[in-house]
């Protein structure tokens, strides 16, 4: 079968009818939560990060699926309300896949960097979530937050989290493993993760740490680059959608300053 944008869709829609409980009547409401959902997935799909751009294309393209479709604003202020049900949803199509059964998971985390001038970390709206951390693959020092993740060998994602860069790697990787292990996976992590305290936490949850060795421990014979550089790809993607989303959300904030009073204004 030829997986084209409208079968995507069209899964989509279904799988989020079934699962999402119905709203009451509103009769200024023409789209569902399930249709809603369905056009967030296919805004990404199709790699438009303009809200009016999309709505423009999405009339060319899904027509026939969606005879209405909702003003800017309006498609922004509802995908913000479901944005915890998306999560939820992303949670539910990732256990169908087959790398959600897997034993052997990858965790790692990446920075993403928010701003570098020392004006832009004074006035963004983002200073109460980011924070300053070190970057060893590039040797230097960001301002920003982190995407921790833990994911299958294939790709699929079991838990991520997005924290301020500052935050140590092993604290917040033990709630996302206590929240994804089911006992008996183990996990592939660089030397960043090495600690007792932290892998015997980790065996106390049902799984086992493999990691490359510091300096100052024997030197074991496993070669694990190659296995733990599938996480970049799974890296890659995830701030390719990030990039997306800040383009998108950026675009609606900027309008926003513009209509509001001088006096309130903020960098963003």
């Amino acid at each position: 079968m030829r997986a084209d944008l409208d079968l995507l869709c069209i899964s989509v829609y279904c799988t989020a009818d079934d699962l999402l409980p119905a709203r009451p009547g509103n009769g200024r409401r023409r789209l569902t939560d399930a249709e809603i959902v369905t056009l967030c997935v296919a805004q990404v799909l199709m790699g438009i990060t303009s809200d009016r751009r999309f709505l423009q294309a999405a009339k060319r393209q899904l027509g026939p699926l969606f005879p209405w479709l909702p003003s800017q604003d309006a498609l922004h202020k509802r995908r913000q309300r479901l944005a915890d049900t998306v999560e939820w949803l992303c949670g539910v199509v990732a256990a169908q896949c087959p790398g959600a059964d897997d034993d052997l998971v990858l965790l790692d985390s990446t920075p993403v960097e928010c701003g570098r001038s020392l004006e832009t970390i004074r006035r963004s709206a983002l200073a109460d979530v980011c924070g300053y951390g070190y970057c060893k693959s590039h040797s230097r020092w960001f301002w920003g937050l982190r995407l921790h993740l833990l994911c299958a060998p294939d790709g699929t994602p079991r838990a991520a989290t997005l924290v301020s860069a500052d935050r140590p790697e092993r604290e917040v990787a033990l709630p996302l493993l206590a929240r994804t292990l089911r006992g008996g996976e183990t996990i592939i992590c660089d030397k960043g993760y090495a600690g007792r305290e932290f892998e015997q936490a980790v065996r106390e949850l049902g799984g086992l740490i493999v990691r490359p060795a510091r300096k100052d421990e024997p030197q074991p014979g496993v070669h694990l680059a190659p296995i733990r550089q599938r996480i970049e790809s799974v890296f890659l993607t995830f701030k390719d959608l990030l990039g997306s989303v800040h383009v998108a959300n950026a675009a609606w904030v900027r309008a926003r300053l513009r209509s509001a009073p001088p006096s309130s204004r903020r960098s963003v």
